[in-house]
């Protein structure tokens, strides 16, 4: 009798462990791109799967808004235009040294059309903070070293198929957060 009841015990406690770790994660969405409590880094790319899938050229082709009201003014994006001057730059990431550029097509007021900015790109590894991997890039003049910049720029990487790719930029609002959504697609 009292083995029945540890085996009772040892299965009513297995089932419980089973029904708790098939619904207790939340997978990484196309559309989320955030990071939910309790969601573990074996539930989407890798950091290096993500740095191979991102080598090559995109074009940006939109950028949306997510929870950002249309009221709300974004001057610029990534210290340098405003969001339109971006619309069909060409972000060029090879492998190897990971040192690309963002080619700038967008005529407009404010935009340096023709203009190509140096950039260092590099997929950081959230892994250790329970976090996805993130696009990271910081511009780099004329005459500096990658080594010598101290700043740079995170994006939420959410989806990408080869083909089409969207990362999320976060933005910060008065009542929370919001993203505006860039989607890119490979130029072959």
């Amino acid at each position: 009798m009292q083995k029945h009841k540890h085996f009772l015990s040892f299965a009513a406690l297995f089932a419980v462990i089973l029904l708790l770790t098939s619904c207790g994660a939340q997978k990484k969405t196309s559309t989320g791109g955030g990071v939910s409590s309790g969601v573990s880094q074996a539930d989407g790319p890798s950091a290096s799967q993500w740095r191979n899938g991102l080598k090559g050229k995109w074009v940006l082709n939109s950028v949306n808004r997510e929870d950002i009201p249309s009221t709300y003014t974004i001057k610029n994006i990534f210290d340098e235009a405003p969001v339109d001057c971006f619309i069909g730059s060409v972000w060029t990431l090879p492998g190897g040294n990971y040192r690309g550029s963002i080619a700038f097509n967008a005529a407009g007021n404010l935009c340096a059309d023709g203009a190509v900015r140096t950039i260092v790109w590099s997929v950081y590894d959230g892994a250790k903070e329970g976090a996805y991997p993130q696009f990271q890039f910081k511009k780099v003049y004329s005459g500096e070293k990658a080594s010598n910049v101290t700043s740079g720029y995170r994006l939420n990487l959410s989806y990408s198929d080869g083909q089409s790719l969207v990362m999320r930029m976060p933005v910060s609002l008065e009542n929370g957060s919001g993203n505006l959504v860039l989607n890119f697609s490979r130029v072959e």
